[in-house]
């Protein structure tokens, strides 16, 4: 049985042989393929659409289109089988990695025209959901991103130190941006693939491709930065093990803004993500999040150009302290910290958000901080800027303010009382004047009895430094007789030895006294 089984096995053929067999068919095939060729020219020519044309591996690399067939990248998906569609896509790709130079339109105007239109074809198959996101499409998807998008930026020539565009520059704007924005929709779109594997994805967005990316946000045009911020949300939301990353190197980068350049253009961009992101954060949060609110948001108050951002800053405040209450005090502490003193604009904009930190602030935080935090409110009432005092005197407008406040009267009326009294006597702006005696009439009706032991207080202070500036003008005048005595004698008794005094001329002082 087993000899009938083994007879019925092929012989080993030698190599000579084989090799003699493989001419032998090699031949018979070209003759066959010539046959065929010579009897069947007009069937070739009314398929031409297709057939599959090759491409040199010049033009498409080996390391990316392993196991891939290369398809002429200049067909449409319409010509093709469905079958050659996903190596048609990846020869797509490999087209649209050539890089031209944008700033000359009328330079390779062609080329640059065939690069827009197969990236809009790419867009289009993508959204179609035809496309099957294998690891060498994402590679060859990935490696096109990274070889458009990833540059270098000039460096800036603006004047302005206050990094980012004000409201007097206008926005720069890439010229490239016609082919830089198709790229950023097939990288959204892709991102948003519901059928991506993201085990395999992730290893071609890695830390690497996240660190470019986010080096984009210097980009001088607002339409990229915008388009990042949507980009590196979706990437968050859907790449959870790249998530702690990309908030260490957030934060990296507001130490460098904060600490050192003080210039970023996508500072606002970076906090409108992190609005969301915080707002995601479990509870209890977590001492890396908390690390995050004090080493990195309450330090960005401290620049010139805040208010670039500082809407979307305290807009990340404020999710903190809805997240947990007990933040309230710290973050009033460092604002207190970074307190402008000679910028008004600035201190508008602290005024606002204090205002919307201590409406969340519980009693306990808040009597953490009342006496330095109405110390500062004191000089913000008094100040001679008439914006920045109405703005401090309609804090008190606001009901949970004025409970906190009403609460803890006999410790925040004295320290604001003195500057309210000022106001009311030297302040130039009536508006502020009127709404100083309003504050007054309130706190008289609150607790007038502690109003009036305020306001004897004040007196006898006053009496106090008055007396106090008599005697220094007695004393001053003690001084001044007693020198003079003193010059006369001097000069009475050199004139007596017949010497001669050589009058000196006294020294003005520069100083104002």
């Amino acid at each position: 049985m087993i000899k009938q089984i083994l007879s019925k096995l092929p012989k080993k053929v030698p190599k000579s042989d084989s090799s003699d067999s493989s001419r032998s068919d090699s031949s018979n095939s070209t003759s066959f393929g010539n046959v065929f060729q010579c009897t069947n020219v007009g069937s070739t020519i009314s398929s031409k659409l297709n057939v599959v044309k090759r491409v040199s591996s010049v033009v498409f690399p080996a390391s990316m289109s392993a196991g891939v067939e290369a398809v002429d990248p200049c067909l449409s998906f319409k010509d093709v089988s469905n079958t050659q569609k996903q190596s048609l896509f990846i020869s797509k790709l490999n087209l649209c990695c050539k890089i031209y130079d944008m700033s000359d339109p009328d330079k390779n105007s062609t080329e640059q025209d065939l690069k827009r239109q197969t990236l809009l074809e790419l867009v289009d198959f993508v959204s179609s959901g035809s496309v099957k996101f294998t690891e060498p499409a994402i590679a060859a998807l990935c490696k096109m991103c990274a070889t458009n998008l990833f540059r270098v930026f000039p460096p800036k020539f603006r004047t302005s130190t206050a990094g980012g565009e004000t409201e007097d520059e206008e926005p720069m704007f890439d010229p490239a941006w016609s082919h830089l924005q198709v790229v950023y929709d097939l990288l959204l779109q892709f991102i948003n693939y519901n059928s991506l594997d993201v085990k395999v994805a992730k290893a071609h967005i890695d830390h690497a491709f996240i660190l470019r990316l986010l080096d984009l946000f210097d980009s001088e045009d607002p339409r990229e930065r915008d388009c990042l911020k949507t980009i590196l949300h979706r990437i968050y939301g859907k790449f959870m093990v790249h998530r702690p990353f990309i908030r260490k190197s957030v934060s990296n980068i507001i130490y460098r803004f904060v600490f050192e350049t003080e210039r970023h253009n996508g500072i606002a961009e970076m906090l409108e993500i992190f609005g969301s992101v915080i707002s995601g954060f479990a509870l209890p949060l977590k001492e890396e999040h908390k690390i995050f609110l004090w080493r990195a948001l309450i330090p960005l108050h401290k620049p010139k150009s805040v208010g670039i951002y500082h809407q979307q800053l305290t807009y990340c405040v404020v999710q903190f302290i809805e997240k947990d209450q007990r933040l309230a005090s710290s973050v009033i502490k460092g604002l207190l910290k970074y307190w402008p003193v000679t910028n008004s604009q600035k201190e508008l904009m602290f005024i606002s958000e204090l205002e919307e930190i201590l409406e969340m602030t519980s009693m306990a935080e808040f009597q953490k901080i009342m006496i330095p935090l109405f110390r500062r409110m004191a000089h913000c009432l008094n100040s001679s800027h008439y914006q920045v005092a109405e703005r401090a005197h309609l804090l008190w407008n606001n009901e949970h303010i004025l409970n906190l406040i009403t609460q803890n009267r006999q410790v925040i009326l004295p320290l604001v009382f003195s500057a309210l009294v000022h106001n009311a006597q030297s302040h130039w702006n009536q508006a502020v004047l009127n709404l100083t005696q309003n504050i007054r009439k309130m706190l008289s009706q609150m607790d007038e009895e502690l109003v009036l032991a305020c306001q004897r207080r004040i007196e006898e202070e006053d009496s106090g430094a008055n007396a106090a500036a008599e005697r220094r003008r007695v004393t001053w005048e003690r001084l001044e007789a007693a020198a003079a005595a003193a010059a006369g004698s001097v000069q009475s008794s050199s004139v007596g030895s017949g010497d001669v005094l050589v009058p000196v001329k006294s020294a003005t002082c520069s100083v104002a006294c």
